[in-house]
Parts: C-alpha cells; sequence; structure tokens
C-alpha cells in the first residue's frame, strides 16, 4: 500500500470517528486538520481528492460528509485498528498500543483480518471498551467457515480442543509447561477448564491468550 493510500486511510477512520460519535453530521476541515494536527490547507486538499474519488461528499464552509462507499472503508480502517488493540494487549508487548496499532493497521489485508479475528474471538469490544466495528459481509463468510479455530476462553461447555498456539509471555509459559499443557494438549471445558480431567485454576486473560482447534 502507497503513502498516500495510508493518509486517505488516516482521513477516514477520523472521520469514522466523527461518525460514531455524531452520525449524519459533516465534519468541518478546521476540525479535521485540529483533530490530526495538520494544515488546514492540506486537510481541505485531502478531502477534495476523497470528494473526487467518491469517499466523502464535501460542501464547502460546511464539510465533509462520508459516503456509503467511504463508510465501509473508514469503518474497515476502524475495526482492523481495534483488532490490533486487542492483540497487542494479549501479547507480551510494552509499547505504545494505540500508536503501534495505527501504523499495523494498514498492513492488513482481508485474509490477515480473518485470521485475527478467527484467533481472537471476533471480539466485541477494543481494550478501552469501544466497539469493534463489525465484519464486512465477505469477511464475515469467511470466520464462519473456520468456527474451529477459537480461544479457550470461548469453549462452551461439553466442548474440547487441541491448543494450537499460546500468546503468553515467557513467565505465564513455564507455568503452562508445569502443568504439562503445552501446543497439542486438548483442554475442555466442563463445568470450567480442564485438562486431562483435573480442573485448570485459569485466569480469563490467559485463557484468551490459548488458542484451540475444536
Amino acid at each position: 500500500m502507497g503513502h498516500f493510500q495510508e493518509f486517505e486511510d488516516e482521513y477516514l477512520e477520523t472521520l469514522f470517528d466523527f461518525h460514531e460519535k455524531c452520525p449524519g453530521e459533516r465534519v468541518r476541515n478546521g476540525a479535521l486538520a485540529k483533530y490530526l494536527s495538520v494544515s488546514p490547507a492540506s486537510t481541505t486538499e485531502m478531502i477534495q481528492r476523497l470528494a473526487t474519488n467518491g469517499y466523502v461528499e464535501y460542501v464547502p464552509y460546511k464539510g465533509a460528509l462520508l459516503t456509503e462507499k467511504g463508510l465501509e472503508r473508514g469503518q474497515m480502517i476502524k475495526r482492523r485498528h481495534r483488532l490490533t488493540e486487542v492483540l497487542l494487549e494479549l501479547l507480551p508487548f510494552d509499547g505504545d498500543v494505540h500508536e503501534t496499532a495505527c501504523r499495523l493497521e494498514h498492513a492488513f489485508d482481508d485474509d490477515l483480518e480473518v485470521c485475527i479475528s478467527i484467533l481472537l474471538g471476533n471480539p466485541k469490544f477494543d481494550p478501552s471498551g469501544k466497539a469493534i466495528p463489525p465484519p464486512r459481509d465477505i469477511i464475515a463468510e469467511k470466520i464462519s467457515q473456520r468456527s474451529d479455530i477459537k480461544s479457550a476462553f470461548n469453549l462452551k461447555e461439553g466442548e474440547s480442543g487441541e491448543i494450537i498456539l499460546i500468546l503468553s509471555t515467557s513467565s505465564d509459559q513455564q507455568v503452562l509447561n508445569t502443568l504439562g499443557i503445552t501446543s497439542g494438549s486438548i483442554i475442555s471445558n466442563s463445568n470450567g477448564l480442564q485438562f486431562n480431567n483435573f480442573n485448570i485454576d485459569m485466569s480469563d486473560e490467559m485463557s484468551k491468550r490459548i488458542i484451540v482447534r475444536s
């Protein structure tokens, strides 16, 4: 993806932020420029470009409004951003989650969005509690076709699964190794998580980091 496409997506994602707060209201260029910490002139130039490409409906001195095409694109970028934040919170990552998600969201394609959605159990909220926009129809269909992949946290009563991935810190890994829980192990949900027919005293956060194939 070119840098200019990334700039466009930043504007569309920002416009989607405004849309979430005030659906149907136009956003003035000055408000966008302030939000993005860029000059009003560059904002006007970008909004005009987005209007030409059919992403926004722009009325000078009144502001921009996302078209259906722009809304879909902005929502997609926002979904990928918030999914990335959920993933980074599960990893032993000590950097700035928001800033890193801003960079990584542009590296997504449809296949990676499907993969991350499945690994995370298609979460509904990001770490701050904000709703993660729903996937587009094509993504939702692909996710539904792989309902066998989920986190241990999402195992239903009576279900079991083979561990295929553990997203944990080294200390957590040591604890799991002590219990004999590794990739390839089978865990189940029978009135709580069990391994080798014994209940496992495991936090929800830890169980969310264990990915299984049911």
